[in-house]
């Protein structure tokens, strides 16, 4: 009599031991491990939303002076350690810089890393297996690159290769064979819930750059209250985003991509006349865009716009640019 195979759950936390395992023995030097192996989104599923209005369980700093970055961004942290932050961290060499709300499964900061190496990004992500999954893989991205560094990682990709699964899918061959700037050391990712604590982790002006790729759409009316661009959304954006900085949208859904200009561009001249957060955005033109490599990343190398080019649907880009505060009447 066979033994029947245990339940998917018990598989996905076995699954994701073991490969905790496999990272903690890479963390020892003297360790001989040919191979790193990347998760595989399969064990990772979870339900493609979350309601931002549930009290979930989040852990969230008081303020941005009193965030610890320094387990997200080891490399980066200060060798002064007289340095610390007002909860009692290392501080880091510099400060978070992009942001990438709701990461997904992390397509858009490995895309991005290696294009801006000396920069600081963050995904928020609400949903925990995901989350889960993002960490994963930047910790075996780092570890290919270590190798790579200490050329020993020809024989692991090889290795790689002949014992990949052959249900594993395009999204989840993310394997490197050359080392890129950077080494994946500027990405990280971190659970939060973006509609309510944005603040509390990036101070005023400290962003220069914002992507929400491909969002929920939230399409019955009573739900677009739920919609991450919002005008009080798009005001704590403009907070932390320095002047000169860049917001970055894009979306499969028409009808979303018009609300999300309804929300950063005037419509009408009366409109303009009453003023409002709109005053401090500015639509990026097309020449732009097509000259801006972060626009390519994300509208091909997220795990979302390679699903809308399969099924061959349209993409809706739009990016906007924080103006300057405006000068105070005297």
């Amino acid at each position: 009599m066979t033994t029947p195979p245990p339940p998917k759950r018990a598989k996905r936390e076995e699954y994701r031991r073991n490969l905790q395992n496999q990272f903690e023995a890479h963390q020892n030097p003297d360790a001989e491990i040919a191979d790193v192996k990347m998760p595989q989104k399969k064990f990772f599923r979870q339900r493609a939303h979350a309601n931002p209005f549930s009290d979930h369980k989040l852990d969230y700093p008081l303020s941005p002076a009193h965030m610890d970055w320094s387990s997200h961004f080891p490399a980066f942290i200060d060798p002064d350690t007289s340095k610390t932050t007002l909860g009692g961290a290392r501080k880091l060499l510099k400060d978070v810089e992009v942001v990438d709300i709701g990461c997904g499964f992390g397509g858009l900061l490995v895309g991005l890393a290696p294009l801006l190496p000396d920069t600081l990004m963050i995904g928020m992500e609400i949903r925990i297996s995901v989350l889960d999954y993002v960490r994963s893989r930047v910790h075996a991205l780092r570890i290919q690159q270590q190798k790579l560094k200490n050329g020993t990682a020809a024989q692991a990709s090889a290795e790689n290769s002949n014992n990949a699964e052959a249900s594993v899918d395009e999204d989840e061959v993310g394997s490197t064979t050359t080392i890129v700037p950077g080494n994946y050391e500027n990405i990280s990712g971190i659970r939060a819930n973006t509609m309510k604590f944005l603040p509390n982790f990036f101070a005023q002006h400290q962003l220069s750059k914002i992507f929400v790729c491909f969002p929920d759409p939230h399409f019955k009316a009573r739900k677009h209250k739920a919609r991450i661009v919002s005008e009080s959304l798009n005001a704590e954006y403009a907070y932390v985003l320095r002047p000169g900085g860049l917001m970055y949208t894009i979306t499969d859904v028409e009808e979303y991509h018009h609300w999300v200009l309804r929300h950063f561009e005037y419509q009408s001249e009366e409109e303009r006349a009453q003023g409002g957060i709109k005053d401090l955005w500015e639509r990026v033109s097309e020449e732009e865009l097509a000259a801006d490599p972060c626009v390519r990343v994300m509208s091909f190398e997220t795990e979302e716009s390679k699903k809308v080019s399969r099924n061959n649907g349209n993409k809706y880009v739009a990016v906007f640019r924080r103006k300057a505060d405006p000068e105070w009447i005297a």
